[in-house]
């Protein structure tokens, strides 16, 4: 073994990293019961699909743009390029672990993060169109991002910026493009007037399971390593997702007089969400406080888009776009030194950190929504975003993909 390589640790992130690669399909499922059955294959394919597109794009470059070596602080350079000298010499970014099981690792949000953005578009876009996007889209977007936040020489990591496991490289970049998608690509024919209710909730919920459990890989792998960090932020991932579910489910019973299933399944996932940037700089009870103030928020946040008529399908803004910035805020509000040392928020007399996620979260969302708006313009003219109307009239399944979620015939 390397020196300095620790077995524990590289087992506690290899286990971790199976831990996150199990959110996309456990995204798939949680996507898929939330559309009508004719667009539920279609629907985990997209997830699929990222699992196997962006694990090739990660290795081939995507990882040396995030953390290869800093240009300006923007981009990485082409050092680690096809994973060269990526291997079990340990990792230049956690000591303790192999270099290629930090890769690994970080490859399972690189793949994650542009599923996420199919819940804005769902049942309406173009496979191949999907695809197209979502590569430029982990180039261009992603990958800078994670380098202004993680990479050694970021301008955000130089400045200061807390996001422990994703909030702003995950949940804000992904949440933000979702607005701008489903707004490019306009309402599904039919909304506001046909019956588009989940066809499948029991899907949902395991879907919601998978994430809940591979969420404790996210958050408390992101101390990369088997330590006190990584149990704290654990602890910090289950309260927080435990009061976000009730704080939705809350705000929900207040508003409607009944609390539902798919309520406390995003309420769940809100508090997930919103967990996420603090999980190494927060305890127990301000986590619980997070999560249950980004559940009520997120809650707040889609009972508004039916007002402002734009259709993101599956939510994807108003729990991962507003749970993220929302997150991202109160890491600066709730930091404690008592979980990592100089790391402090407003709470403990530090009112710049507070400015400082201000601003991660400000140019996150203003570069995630120029970019994108490029780039969905760019695949629209090659070749076309949105399915035909009759293609989706007769679903994605079927469609784009020949195939059914339920063949109830045989």
């Amino acid at each position: 073994m390397p020196q300095g390589i620790n077995a524990g640790d590289t087992a506690y992130v290899l286990a971790c990293a199976g831990l996150v690669m199990l959110m996309t399909p456990g995204l798939a499922f949680f996507y898929a019961g939330m559309v009508r059955s004719k667009n539920a294959l279609g629907t985990i394919m997209q997830s699929f699909a990222a699992l196997a597109v962006i694990s090739l794009q990660w290795a081939l470059f995507g990882y040396s743009l995030a953390f290869g070596a800093d240009r300006g602080g923007l981009i990485g350079d082409f050092s680690f390029a096809f994973l060269r000298g990526v291997g079990s010499a340990p990792s230049p970014y956690a000591p303790t672990i192999p270099h290629a099981a930090f890769m690994l690792f970080q490859m399972m949000f690189a793949v994650i993060t542009p599923a996420l953005i199919t819940g804005a578009f769902a049942e309406r876009k173009r496979f191949t169109a999907y695809l197209l996007f979502m590569v430029l889209w982990a180039t261009f977007v992603y990958d800078p991002v994670a380098h202004w936040v993680w990479g050694a020489g970021g301008w955000l990591n130089k400045m200061g910026a807390l996001d422990f496991a994703g909030g702003t490289v995950v949940h804000i970049s992904s949440g933000v493009t979702a607005l701008v998608a489903a707004v490019m690509m306009g309402r599904r024919h039919g909304y506001g007037f046909e019956e588009m209710r989940p066809h499948n909730l029991t899907l949902t919920l395991l879907g919601t399971g998978l994430l809940w459990f591979g969420w404790f890989g996210f958050n408390g792998g992101s101390a990369l390593a088997a330590n006190g960090l990584a149990v704290s932020a654990t602890v910090a991932t289950h309260l927080a997702a435990a009061a976000g579910a009730l704080g939705w489910m809350a705000a929900e019973g207040i508003q409607r007089r009944q609390c539902t299933a798919l309520g406390a399944a995003s309420g769940a996932v809100a508090g997930l969400v919103g967990i996420t940037p603090a999980a190494g700089f927060v305890g127990p009870m301000a986590a619980a406080a997070i999560g249950l103030i980004v559940g009520v928020v997120c809650f707040l946040a889609v009972a508004l888009k039916s007002r402002l008529g734009y259709d993101d399908s599956l939510d994807t803004f108003g729990v991962h776009g507003v749970g993220g910035t929302v997150g991202a805020l109160l890491t600066g509000v709730f930091a404690s030194a008592a979980i990592q040392a100089g790391k402090t928020g407003l709470l403990e007399g530090n009112a710049h950190q507070l400015l400082v996620q201000a601003i991660g979260v400000g140019a996150t969302i203003a570069y995630s929504v120029v970019v994108s708006i490029v780039l969905l313009k760019l695949v629209d003219a090659l070749l076309g975003l949105r399915v035909h109307r009759d293609e989706e009239t007769l679903g994605l399944d079927l469609s784009q993909h020949g195939e059914t979620a339920y063949d109830l015939a045989a």
